[in-house]
């Protein structure tokens, strides 16, 4: 590795000022560090493009000198990156292209590759539209995108990937190429759904849709009640429609000042119901969980550029540790297992233990949609620690894998890319015509597996 960062130091000046990052400069550490500070990334060199011709001259640059190219834009997804070995990767964070233009009249967004959601949902809305964002207004459009991107309004539009009407991406020989249905058709199926595997993307096209507000928010419990409501919950989701989209969640939040004092280091079962409805219409939907008298009621009218900040999800980097599962359905042992180790009294050292409901546009497959196509998984779990140093880093690692041996008989057959922040094989991303389909495209456009993943996806 000493040889090919040394490498990388001396030929830097090929480049223009500026552009490239190396171990030797003083911005390296702040370069290579990812929105998960418990991530110790340490490639050959950083890139920092600000255009689509930084991209393409960073591209050719490291084929030059035989050295792979990651793309990332925030790296809130970067551990199994980083678990793979970056020393002979150009790693090029796109943090500093994040422009956004609205087309209102065609309903699209034109994104580039560094944008975060925050920097979409607020111009969409001006413009009465809303986008398929995630629920955090830092995490960027372009990672989650390509990896699925599963929304507030999931169970009623699908996936984010299958908004996407075209991709501009710089290819495995350094050309800029605009993928879409009619161009570069295999490449744009691929690219909506099987992640950073296929280039490095400068900025997607996105289908807005015309929505100006949603009914949402926290109905919040004491965590005693977890098994109680965890229940009510599921058989209050089973009957709900698609214009639904819903979670349910042990928080265990910090005593951070700038949270409200009653909230502070609290312990709490959270279910947040999101409905695309008139408020009269969503009352009646939600007023069965209501009807279970939550501590916290929060459920309202909020516009669409507020929607990114209702999950109260970190907006500034953290060190954290997360896993998932993908549950085909919630039963009674589901609950049970989540609640022993998570619950009241469990002593765990998990923030959260999230299930998301899935099905709804999430379990079929449209005409046009790309590799992510559909999730037949009823639910998501999702559970997350925070990392403050070796020690507490080991007992989230427990707890995470403690959870995970509790649920393993209630998993589905697939994962999810987005969710999948541990190692993961990439075969249990797809089925199997859609992996093998993947593969092939791979071997056609990087044969020689330029480009790296997250969750790699080889060459057929």
């Amino acid at each position: 590795m000493t040889d090919m960062l040394t490498r990388a130091g001396a030929d830097a000046g090929v480049l223009r000022p500026g552009l490239l990052v190396t171990p030797a400069d003083a911005g390296w550490d702040a370069a290579r560090q990812a929105w998960n500070l418990a991530i110790d990334q340490r490639p050959a060199a950083v890139a920092l493009p600000e255009s689509d011709a930084d991209v393409v001259a960073v591209v050719r640059w490291a084929a030059e000198r035989d050295l792979r190219v990651a793309a990332q834009g925030t790296g809130h997804n970067a551990g199994p990156l980083a678990a793979g070995g970056l020393g002979d990767v150009v790693l090029v964070k796109t943090h500093r292209m994040r422009g956004v233009e609205i087309e209102p009249a065609a309903r699209i967004a034109r994104v580039e590759a560094g944008a975060l959601w925050k920097d979409v949902v607020g111009p969409a809305a001006e413009h009465g539209l809303a986008a398929l964002s995630g629920s955090s207004p830092d995490v960027g459009v372009v990672g989650y995108t390509l990896g699925g991107g599963i929304s507030w309004l999931a169970r009623r539009y699908g996936f984010a990937a299958n908004s996407v009407v075209a991709i501009e991406l710089v290819t495995a020989d350094g050309e800029l190429v605009r993928a879409d249905a009619e161009h570069h058709a295999d490449l744009f199926w691929a690219l909506r759904g099987g992640g950073g595997n296929f280039g490095v993307v400068t900025a997607l096209e996105l289908e807005l849709f015309e929505l100006t507000s949603i009914e949402g928010g926290m109905l919040m419990f004491g965590v005693e009640r977890a098994g109680e409501v965890f229940r009510a919950w599921r058989e209050w989701a089973a009957g709900v429609p698609e214009t639904v989209t819903s979670s349910i969640r042990i928080l265990r939040l910090p005593p951070l000042p700038e949270l409200p004092e009653e909230l502070r280091g609290g312990e709490f079962v959270v279910v947040e119901p999101y409905v695309i409805a008139a408020p009269g219409e969503a009352g009646e939907l939600v007023a069965p969980l209501r009807a279970l008298r939550p501590d916290v009621d929060s459920f309202r009218t909020i516009p669409m550029a507020e929607l990114v900040h209702a999950h109260m999800d970190p907006e500034e980097p953290v060190p954290a540790m997360g896993d998932h599962v993908m549950l085909e359905d919630v039963g009674d042992a589901t609950i049970d297992a989540i609640v022993e180790q998570a619950g009241a009294g469990s002593g765990t050292s998990l923030l959260m233990v999230e299930l998301r409901q899935l099905g709804g546009a999430i379990a079929r497959r449209p005409a046009h949609a790309g590799a992510v196509g559909a999730i037949e998984a009823g639910f998501a779990a999702y559970s997350v620690g925070m990392v403050m140093g070796p020690e507490m880093g080991a007992a989230v690692a427990g707890d995470l894998a403690k959870l995970r041996t509790a649920l393993a008989p209630f998993e589905a057959r697939r994962s999810y890319l987005n969710f999948a922040e541990q190692p993961t094989d990439s075969r249990r991303l797809f089925d199997e015509a859609t992996y093998a389909r993947l593969r092939a495209i791979r071997a056609a456009v990087d044969p020689g597996e330029r480009f790296v993943a997250n969750h790699a996806i080889p060459a057929a």
